[in-house]
Formats: C-alpha cells, structure tokens, sequence
C-alpha cells in the first residue's frame, strides 16, 4: 500500500482540468485545511474533494476484497469516519465542501455541466447580501 498514490491521481488530475476550463483559480492538496481537500477556491471558501470508489467505499463500485475481508472492511470505514470528519470540521469552519465519486469524473461533458452549474449556484449565493 506505500505504493498508492495519494494525490496527482487520475480523478484528480480530470477535477483540476475542469477546474481550469471553469476559469477557476483553485489551490491543490491544502495541508492546512482538515481532510487536505483535493482543491481549493480560497475566495469561495470551497473544498473540493474527489474519492476513489474503492479507497473510500463508493456504494455503486465497491466490492469488499475476498482476501482479508476484516482488514479491509476496517480500512474502508475508518476512511469513510475520517472523510465525514474532516467534512464536518471544514463546514463547522464556513466551508462549502463538494465531494464527487472517481467515477463521476470519467464522463468529462457531464463533470463540467455539474461543475458550471454549481459554480454559478455558489457564486450567485455569495453575491448576494
């Protein structure tokens, strides 16, 4: 497991990607913030997180291992507490966190509509007085 990636994956890569093709500036793997969020728009206050489906238990995607179930089983749900926690301190903190399912991130047209549409949302809500 020391060999695991944990940050410049895949999913990771294709959420920075469309982070710029929103025009965003964003901050990467913020060590300071709880759960050191995937990305980071400081002038949103926004935490962006993206979970791989096995690390962290997708429930469309993730099939427990046959080998050393127990182990496996503790790993994936101390992932998913530690995942809520961090989630929940950052909006106790006046965060708004958005957490997407590596598999999300694969149909690119789609991401980016979501994307769009929610930066929109968020930037209208904080115009706003």
């Amino acid at each position: 497991m020391s060999r695991i990636k944990s940050s410049g994956t895949k999913p990771e890569l294709a959420l920075r990607s469309a982070l710029r093709s929103c025009g965003v500036t964003y901050s990467c793997n913020v060590r300071s913030l709880p759960g050191s969020p995937d990305a980071v728009v400081r002038r949103l206050r926004l935490a962006v997180f993206v979970d791989g489906c096995f690390w962290h238990g997708c429930p469309s995607h993730f099939k427990l291992p046959s080998d050393n179930r127990e182990f496996w089983r503790k790993k994936i749900d101390g992932n998913a507490r530690r995942d809520r926690s961090s989630r929940k301190a950052l909006r106790a903190d006046s965060w708004t966190v958005w957490s997407y399912w590596e598999h999300e991130t694969k149909d690119r047209p789609r991401f980016l509509k979501n994307l769009r549409r929610r930066f929109r949302r968020l930037e209208s809500a904080s115009m706003t007085p």
